[in-house]
């Protein structure tokens, strides 16, 4: 096995992860683009689309934590070179995660309404963002079905076929999104907010078509689902759970930063989801080293290789730090020009830009927290990143948050939290790995 790990080898799958990851945030950036500029109540509706968009991103990363369970345990075997013993384990997940996820669809559809008064949504924005969640929930399925197919490629070292699956749904949902939000004069009707709803599930099943489609020709995995359940099934399902619980930590954060964000008015729930965004996007971006670092600190460790993880991580922080700052120079240089992208209201503009320097200044601290989120998951330590989330959140995001909303600093209270909730993700897990790998790779 080669035990070396070079810059060239860690962008080729930094690279292409990096393109497929971006593909979630741009589905959401792309419908608020193209509705945050609709000819009638474009700040409610970029508001619904803000909320919806927080609500299905936690069900989506409470499910889709298959992927990391999948890539981790694919690319151990992958490692120690015996993946034939796990080869029927992907079916077997997706089956299940696919199986809850229309559980959640039943029990979430006729409650909607209900769903988003909790996130402080009234009149007009309710009424959008339940248009907008009926139709794109419709897509939760293929989603997971997508992600569940990614982490099996993850696992066996290939970034390459998620890049491709992913800029075809993300071209599919750009296109459809201006053809049925603003309709074509003679053909198509304007369907305003529900457009951009329709072309997001379009997109998410086509994406699904091609995830199978590669998957069955391209690799050795089967999707046909077969019995008894791999040994390695337990294992799975308790990364899922300690995941589980990770990922509600995660979005009891998004949830207060929404919610809190919705009850300052609409002015201010459209300038959230401008920001929150585009720190997805950044996020999605640096998640590309990351997600270099899941794949192959998960092989290195079934290989039992512990000098070079430790020197694939100081190579991952190294090039983690530069594209946060690169983003958050891009984004210093664009400081004006981007908000115009998704709206022309002043009243949103003057708030999006007050803090979006903030989301900026995160961009560094966001690659050392999510390149060793990354790094934990392909080791399959996800109980220490459970931990991790909970005392991050609830010991620190939330105290300073109403604190700091006591104070009435508004979107100030929300982003100041936030970068100090990051600061405690990355720090604890940089600490944890070089206590438990510096002296295994000394004896290694």
């Amino acid at each position: 096995m080669n035990t070396t790990i070079d810059l060239k080898q860690i962008n080729k799958l930094a690279i292409p992860a990096l393109i497929a990851g971006i593909s979630e945030p741009i589905l959401s950036l792309t419908d608020a683009a193209i509705v945050g500029n609709i000819p009638n109540n474009a700040t409610e509706s970029l508001a619904a689309v803000g909320i919806v968009t927080t609500f299905l991103s936690m069900l989506i990363w409470v499910l889709g934590q298959t992927r990391s369970a999948i890539s981790s345990i694919v690319s151990q075997y992958v490692g120690a070179d015996q993946l034939h013993k796990i080869k029927n384990l992907p079916a077997q997940a997706i089956f299940i995660v696919t199986s809850l996820s229309l559980f959640i669809i039943l029990s979430t559809f006729p409650f909607s309404a209900s769903i988003f008064k909790l996130y402080n949504a009234s009149g007009l924005i309710l009424d959008y963002s339940v248009d907008y969640y009926k139709i794109r929930v419709m897509g939760f399925p293929f989603t997971l079905f997508t992600i569940g197919v990614f982490g099996a490629f993850r696992g066996l070292q290939n970034t390459y076929y998620p890049m491709v699956i992913a800029i075809i749904g993300s071209v599919t949902n750009i296109i459809l999104d201006v053809v049925l939000v603003y309709g074509i004069q003679g053909f198509i009707p304007p369907m305003h907010i529900k457009g951009a709803a329709y072309a997001s599930v379009a997109a998410q099943i086509l994406m699904a078509l091609c995830s199978a489609y590669y998957l069955l020709s391209k690799t050795p995995i089967p999707l046909k689902l077969s019995f008894p359940f791999n040994k390695e099934i337990n294992r799975f399902l308790l990364m899922i759970l300690n995941l589980f619980v990770r990922t509600i930590a995660l979005n009891v954060t998004l949830y207060y930063a929404s919610a809190f964000a919705t009850s300052y008015g609409p002015s201010y729930i459209a300038a959230y989801t401008i920001a929150i965004n585009l720190w997805f996007l950044g996020a999605f971006i640096i998640d590309g080293y990351a997600s270099a670092g899941n794949i192959l600190s998960g092989k290195l460790y079934g290989g039992k290789t512990y000098k070079t993880l430790i020197e694939l991580s100081n190579t991952l922080i190294k090039y983690g730090i530069v594209v946060g700052l690169i983003l958050a120079v891009t984004g210093g240089v664009l400081y004006y020009p981007i908000g115009h992208i998704f709206t022309k209201d002043t009243a949103v503009l003057r708030e999006f830009q007050a803090i979006f320097w903030i989301v900026l200044a995160m961009q560094p601290l966001c690659a050392l927290a999510f390149i060793f989120d990354g790094i934990f998951k392909g080791l399959g330590k996800m109980k220490y990143l459970r931990n991790v989330l909970l005392f991050s959140t609830f010991i620190v995001f939330v105290p300073i948050l109403f604190f700091l909303d006591s104070l009435d600093y508004k979107l100030y209270a929300i982003f100041i939290a936030l970068t100090f909730w990051i600061i405690a993700r990355g720090i604890p897990l940089i600490v944890k790995f070089r206590k438990i790998f510096i002296p295994l790779s000394q004896n290694n």
